[in-house]
């Protein structure tokens, strides 16, 4: 019981945090991604600054610790500026003053920390904070750019203000290294995570419209579209696939189970016969509904003979199955047309000489392999 309060306060703590740095801008037309960004930033920038007060306090460098406490102040300025003001003014101001500390900090402790790469963390900044103003994000990366290069050949030989030791130098650049790290992944975290989301459902979106496009509705197998298209990628080399065997298959009298019992009865029947088409090819063949009652079915790597042996054992499954309607069991045979491709008369003789077996079929008895 005591665990499950604990959670809930744990829970209520945490929605309390996320509502105050999720809070919506004032402004209807502003961005409230960017103010959010913007928020984590100046948190884990004031987490940078208590890390780095800790590290002078056991050093009783209270000069150093002040400089901290002054900019620490500052960015907790920004951070209330963030609920009251609108976020381009919040974002310049943000930009301003990490200029102003970046200079500060190089100034004073020296180029060999790093931290002139938080530069890279503005530039990435503005480039996600809008859609447009792409005059703007060219300038603005040109300057950051300069401004670099001009703070390299100022102090890059210079002699700091505050000489640090290498191991300080050396912990300082890892600060600042893991720190810029993070506020650049945050800012690509927030800002993509919508975009991959809505790129997410777009895939989703075309793979179902494809599907659709492909695939009959009532029975679920591909339709005529996608078994020709299939067939001339077979024809054409555009698959690992060699030759193949080809059936049209047709129900026998299945205008008589549509007068007897219905179309209701009937789209049953379809749809049946489709479970077994689909169970039958799903490891190496392929079904179709060629329209109406007919049936085409492929399998690839395969000659007649072997295609004959599969189908068989198809045409038992159909005869012996049984469609229940009310107190009537409905029962229904099918007639089989094979052919092998043809290299030379090409895919359009195939599938002639496959339906013309299947009429074959039909004059034959029905319930029948032709071959």
């Amino acid at each position: 019981m005591d665990k499950t309060i604990l959670k809930r306060n744990e829970e209520s703590i945490f929605n309390k945090i996320k509502n105050f740095i999720g809070r919506d801008v004032k402004s209807k037309n502003e961005s409230k991604k960017l103010i959010v960004v913007i928020r984590f930033l100046l948190i884990l920038i004031m987490v940078y600054f208590s890390i780095n007060g800790l590290f002078y306090i056991p050093k009783l460098d209270f000069k150093k610790f002040l400089y901290i406490i002054f900019f620490f102040a500052v960015f907790i300025s920004i951070f209330y500026m963030s609920y009251h003001c609108k976020s381009l003014s919040t974002l310049w101001m943000f930009n301003i003053v990490m200029i102003v500390w970046i200079c500060s900090i190089v100034h004073m402790f020296g180029w060999n920390i790093g931290v002139q790469h938080f530069l890279m963390v503005l530039l990435i900044l503005y480039f996600f904070s809008s859609y447009k103003r792409y005059l703007q994000k060219i300038s603005y990366a040109v300057f950051l750019c300069t401004f670099r290069i001009v703070l390299f050949f100022i102090y890059h030989y210079k002699q700091p203000m505050w000489k640090l030791s290498t191991d300080e130098e050396n912990i300082l650049q890892i600060i600042n290294t893991i720190t810029i790290f993070v506020c650049i992944s945050v800012i690509a975290f927030i800002f993509s995570k919508d975009s991959q989301e809505l790129e997410g459902k777009l895939i989703d979106y075309n793979c179902m419209l494809e599907k659709q496009a492909n695939t009959d509705t009532l029975t679920g197998l591909y339709n005529r579209r996608k078994a020709i298209e299939y067939m001339e990628q077979l024809t054409k080399g555009q698959t690992d696939y060699g030759g193949f065997s080809l059936c049209i298959c047709d129900i026998d009298f299945f205008k008589k189970v549509n007068d007897n019992y219905g179309h209701d009865c009937g789209d049953e029947v379809l749809k049946a016969i489709s479970d077994i088409f689909i169970e039958e090819t799903k490891k190496d063949g392929f079904a179709a509904r060629w329209g109406g009652e007919e049936f085409l079915l492929l399998f690839p790597k395969c000659n007649g003979d072997n295609a004959c042996i599969k189908i068989e054992q198809i045409r038992r499954k159909i005869k012996e199955m049984r469609i229940k309607k009310n107190e009537i069991e409905i029962g229904v045979t099918m007639t089989f047309g094979i052919a092998e491709y043809d290299y030379i008369n090409g895919l359009t003789a195939t599938i002639k000489e496959a339906d013309e077996k299947l009429y074959l079929g039909k004059e034959r008895g029905r319930d029948i392999i032709i071959f």
